[in-house]
């Protein structure tokens, strides 16, 4: 599913230069649900958004369902992160002045999907996360639970292969970031893999696979 070889990112801070990833190799298998955790600083986001293709490696090779997608161009890899990967942020990142179906369809409108087929998927994902009644509500006037959920429905919106979520619970209260955690793995179960970037032992415990990232390396990676 996802191979990664000997990849490094460098970035350069003032005129230090900080190995923010050091030599990862990795792999993970179709439908794993992995959390990654780590100290602040550690490369963590780093190494999620290099997975979403975010962001570019320096060296070594990222191999996505068997394609090496290390040195695609903006446009491809722009096209594969649409279609393979789902993105769930701390902060939502959803558009102000969208109404909440807007921003959930937004992929499919980049994507070329007929306006017909849209409207149906995001009904159909509106009901499935308990949002029928939100699909017209902008995002100031949702709850901070509404919002990740619309966040996480817009992620699933084009059947990605991966969801990657940083800190999904980090904005929430308790009990909103319980029905976010079960929500994910509900998709995980249904065969997503899914990879977690988290500061809470609570929350890194419900995974499977617990990997552990120091100074840009992996410390470990072990099963529960």
């Amino acid at each position: 599913m996802i191979e990664l070889r000997g990849l490094g990112r460098d970035f350069l801070v003032g005129d230090q230069l900080v190995h923010a990833l050091r030599d990862i190799d990795l792999s993970i298998r179709q439908g794993e649900y992995i959390s990654i955790m780590g100290p602040s600083g550690s490369g963590k986001s780093t190494l999620l958004n290099v997975l979403g293709l975010l962001d570019r490696p320096d060296k070594g090779q990222y191999l996505l369902e068997g394609e090496d997608v290390t040195s695609l161009d903006d446009d491809e890899a722009a096209r594969i992160r649409r279609e393979k990967v789902g993105f769930v942020f701390q902060f939502f990142h959803l558009v102000p002045r969208l109404s909440a179906a807007d921003n959930i369809a937004l992929p499919m409108m980049l994507a070329g999907i007929d306006p017909v087929e849209r409207r149906e998927r995001v009904q159909r994902v509106l009901n499935s996360l308990a949002l029928s009644d939100r699909g017209h509500h902008r995002p100031d006037q949702l709850s901070g639970g509404q919002r990740q959920r619309v966040a996480i429905a817009r992620a699933v919106i084009m059947n990605p292969a991966v969801i990657l979520a940083d800190e999904p619970t980090g904005n929430l209260d308790t009990q909103s970031g319980q029905d976010v955690l079960r929500l994910l793995e509900q998709f995980n179960a249904e065969g997503k893999t899914l990879l977690v970037v988290t500061h809470d032992p609570d929350i890194g415990g419900r995974s499977r696979r617990h990997i552990r990232i120091v100074d840009g390396a992996i410390q470990s990676d072990r099963l529960q």
